[in-house]
């Protein structure tokens, strides 16, 4: 069996492979090793069609491989806490609220989040503050019931963005690391809730 042969059934094994695996980036690893595997095969043996496809495929599957990586790096962040917001800004609109505005009361229908970037509010059930940075109305949003779980009020003259449901969910399926981000928020949002609700039970 000579060398050539041994390129063409290594390729045809590692293309074999990505049919077994489970996960994405070990499969488009495989692909890259297939198609470095048929562009030797088809040079040495003149296969021509063969050679061409794979000269084509080579830089297509890099650069998915490479999004991949890119996108794995971006959930590792979120998962850290330390992924931003940005990528939702561009989608909100902003509105200046006077003191005790009300933003939404309990029970009213969620259908958009809010970020505050001036001033402050309270939740008045829980009498927590919320202030510039502080991400809120996403639990209600994101419920069964679409319904809002307190009442937010604002302390002073308030800036805030908000952004639809519809929007969070475009922007969420482009990029996972956001919908990591906005998973841990929420999670994390119902602890701190049930912790400040025992908390005023028992003090």
């Amino acid at each position: 069996m000579t060398w050539v042969n041994l390129a063409g059934y290594a390729a045809s094994l590692l293309v074999f492979a990505t049919f077994c695996m489970r996960t994405m980036v070990p499969l488009r690893v495989a692909a890259i090793g297939s198609n470095l595997c048929f562009i030797v095969y088809g040079a040495a043996a003149g296969i021509y069609p063969v050679l061409v496809l794979h000269v084509v495929l080579l830089p297509l599957n890099g650069w998915r491989t490479l999004q991949m990586l890119q996108m794995t790096r971006k959930i590792a962040r979120a998962a850290r806490g330390d992924q931003s917001l940005d990528a939702l800004k561009p989608y909100m609109h902003a509105q200046r609220r006077r003191k005790d505005d009300v933003i939404f009361r309990k029970n009213d229908h969620a259908d958009n989040m809010y970020l505050v970037t001036k001033g402050e509010l309270i939740v008045d059930e829980l009498g927590f503050v919320l202030r510039e940075g502080d991400l809120f109305g996403e639990i209600g949003m994101f419920s069964k019931a679409r319904t809002r779980t307190f009442t937010v009020r604002c302390l002073d003259e308030v800036m805030v963005q908000s952004i639809s449901r519809d929007d969070v969910a475009r922007i969420t399926f482009q990029n996972p690391a956001i919908a990591f981000h906005l998973l841990t928020l929420i999670t994390n949002r119902l602890v701190d809730d049930l912790a400040r609700m025992e908390a005023a039970r028992t003090g």
